[in-house]
């Protein structure tokens, strides 16, 4: 049993990196795919992540679980932020620029990240949400129980939506834009947001684990609703976690859970199945998929010419490679790739002492 669900999850996560990878597609898509690739995909990790949390409640014990979650995300994050700007300013300097003030203004917005962080860096602020949102629900359910927890979600929720708002519609603009004159470090203001799909996972657990046919079909009948609502223009509904858009206060839930349901629904019929194992092989190397793909094209697109097909073949292959040359060659390779795991200390049993005669 444990066996096919992690089946189901690395198959279902290998698929949503294939979508994270078109949606950086740089060209313009015939079909509006993007708009609704965005609709879910992001909710659908953080759903996907909650799915597996395990609340801390021993004391002393929150202080290791951070540690942990710190080496497996944060880590990572700063091999591949130093990695790709060294080969950046290699670059750079190669084409003759030496303007100290750009390097500067470049190495800043690296540290703030989040939404500011562009180009190459376009989904870094991932991984920093995906950090602060899993600090803020272990601090959650470590000292409030079910129903305070579900109010502070709440209350999160409003003040995203809230400063969505303010971005979207009293600022304006291009969302990117509009965003970007809200000052936050590493997108924590997302988290707040974030949050919210992460404990969705964790509550919902039971009907994650096995999508049943009635929970199905409800995802399908409102996932095909709002489709083709959207298509025939009677809603407009966008979604952008990474740059503060969501303003639509139910569709917002109503909208990912759904399609994340269809979808999950799916993989789990299918790898009941086949196995699907390439999926799972995309999953196992996902660290340098989502790191490298768009930084792939940025170092290709000038020797080649390719369309979708090719942008998103180039993020899959060449990041995979990458990821295997790292655990190879790369001392601690793992540990950059997110494969930390501290070593459990062994318990010894203690001998028993033999008794006097």
């Amino acid at each position: 049993m444990e066996k096919k669900r992690l089946n189901w999850v690395d198959v279902t996560k290998g698929f949503l990196m294939i979508l994270v990878v078109i949606g950086h597609y740089p060209g313009q898509l015939d079909f509006p795919l993007g708009k609704y690739i965005y609709w879910f995909h992001m909710p659908a990790f953080f759903l996907l992540s909650g799915l597996f949390f395990k609340p801390v409640l021993e004391k002393g014990k929150s202080k290791e679980v951070i540690y942990k979650r710190f080496m497996q995300l944060i880590v990572p994050y700063l091999f591949f932020l130093v990695t790709i700007t060294v080969i950046r300013y290699g670059m750079e300097i190669g084409s003759g620029n030496m303007e100290l003030s750009w390097y500067l203004n470049d190495l800043w917005t690296l540290v703030i990240g989040g939404r500011f962080a562009r180009g190459a860096y376009g989904v870094f602020w991932f991984v920093t949400t995906l950090f602060f949102t899993f600090l803020f629900f272990l601090w959650m359910t470590k000292y409030f129980n079910r129903t305070k927890q579900i109010i502070i979600l709440s209350v999160f929720y409003l003040i995203a939506h809230i400063e969505s708002l303010f971005a979207m519609r009293v600022i304006g603009g291009a969302p990117d834009e509009a965003s970007q004159t809200i000052p936050m470090i590493w997108n924590i203001d997302v988290a707040l947001m974030a949050v919210v799909y992460f404990a969705l996972g964790y509550y919902m657990k039971h009907i994650w684990m096995n999508i049943t046919t009635p929970w199905f079909i409800a995802g399908l009948i409102v996932s095909i609703s709002a489709v083709t609502l959207d298509w025939y223009k009677v809603i407009d509904y966008h979604l952008s976690m990474k740059f503060l858009r969501y303003e639509h206060f139910t569709l917002d839930l109503l909208i990912p859970i759904s399609i994340t349901l269809v979808f999950v629904g799916l993989m789990q019929r299918i790898t009941a199945k086949i196995s699907l194992s390439w999926l799972q092989n995309i999953e196992k190397h996902s660290i340098s998929i989502m790191y490298l793909h768009i930084f792939t094209d940025i170092v290709l697109n000038d020797y080649f010419e390719y369309g979708l097909i090719g942008f998103t073949a180039f993020g899959l292959i060449v990041p995979i490679v990458a990821s295997i040359v790292i655990q190879k060659l790369v001392p601690h390779g793992r540990i950059f790739l997110g494969g930390f795991n501290p070593k459990r200390r062994k318990r010894i049993t203690p001998t028993a002492t033999p008794l006097p005669n």
